[in-house]
């Protein structure tokens, strides 16, 4: 077997692609799944565009981190996406590299690594995924106590918050509404407890297509991917943002340091942040890093600004900071 074909090999073992999978790819992005955030659509237009073959990856952001760090002697990414926190932790433990895209200058400060090792492309809004069909006459949950009553037992998911980003995202949501801060997690360890009493369900992918299906009626997730269920899907749901408060935290990707194609993940982070890229996110209902790029018809399908005033960002870096605390907190006293 020759050296190309064992590294090609590798990638797809890495990825967990499906057995009849091609091992061609020009390039590799971990957690770069279809069903989230449009990145289906948007790797497809990267196809047509550039010519560059990306396969699709359903890693976490958890996920991905830990794969980087495992191979950094041996990198199989070119590319990686992420929540931000995973994209700082990424940044520290040096298996990114440097690299500012174009557009860079359009990226707000606070968005971006000063050095490049990271950079927002869309940002989202924790709040709830509700399939109204399967709630069975129930009404419609409008805060983080309501998913506390008994009615809703069994009928409440959030994604694992010591892997996924979402997940620890919807953590810091629920304890900023309740009183907390980075430096203490305790009410949203709390609030955990009390929510294990209704059995939530406790998936650690993306679980978009379980809603869909009225398997999970009741998904902490963020605002994109319910407005791409009721508009793109015709789905009977509905987006929530608690009464209490939430947060709007940003999505980012860096290229991975040594990476097998260096040239082509720079190509797809110009991409993703080009005008025409940028537009991929917003008729998903992103939020763009680079606002142009939402156009009226698209912000009028999103709640109203009275409801996301409820919604405020933190200290990112200070989030990225308390992640392993609280991961370990949420492991020893809810799981």
């Amino acid at each position: 077997m020759s050296i190309f074909k064992k590294v090609s090999k590798l990638a797809v073992l890495s990825l967990g692609l499906t057995a009849g999978a091609s091992y061609a790819a020009d390039a590799i992005c971990y957690n770069c799944p279809p069903e989230w955030a449009n990145w289906g659509g948007q790797l497809e237009l990267i196809k047509k565009d550039l010519g560059i073959s990306i396969p699709m990856d359903n890693k976490n952001s958890g996920q991905s981190l830990s794969q980087l760090v495992a191979e950094e002697n041996s990198p199989v990414a070119d590319v990686v996406y992420y929540g931000v926190s995973f994209g700082i932790k990424a940044a520290e433990k040096g298996v990114v590299a440097s690299y500012k895209p174009k557009n860079w200058d359009k990226i707000p400060q606070g968005l971006k690594d000063p050095q490049g090792r990271w950079f927002a492309i869309h940002s989202g809004t924790i709040g709830f995924f509700v399939n109204k069909d399967a709630l069975d006459g129930r009404p419609v949950p409008q805060s983080w106590n309501d998913l506390l009553k008994p009615e809703y037992k069994g009928m409440v998911a959030y994604l694992d918050p010591t892997s996924a980003f979402v997940g620890y995202a919807s953590a810091v949501a629920i304890n900023q509404s309740f009183g907390g801060d980075m430096s203490n997690f305790t009410p949203a360890i709390d609030y955990f407890k009390k929510l294990a009493k209704n059995q939530p369900i406790v998936p650690k992918q993306t679980a978009y297509a379980r809603v869909i299906s009225g398997e999970i009626p009741i998904l902490l997730d963020y605002d994109f991917n319910a407005y791409r269920a009721k508009y793109k899907d015709s789905a009977n749901v509905q987006f929530v943002i608690p009464q209490e408060g939430s947060v709007v935290v940003p999505y980012v990707m860096s290229a991975v340091k040594n990476s097998p194609h260096p040239e082509n993940g720079h190509k797809v982070l110009d991409f993703v942040l080009s005008d025409k890229g940028q537009q991929v996110w917003a008729e998903a209902y992103l939020r763009p890093v680079i606002a142009t790029a939402m156009t009226p018809e698209i912000e009028a399908k999103f709640l109203p600004e009275s409801d996301y005033k409820r919604a405020k960002t933190v200290d990112f870096a200070k989030m990225a900071e308390a992640q392993s605390g609280f991961a370990q907190r949420y492991l020893n006293e809810v799981r």
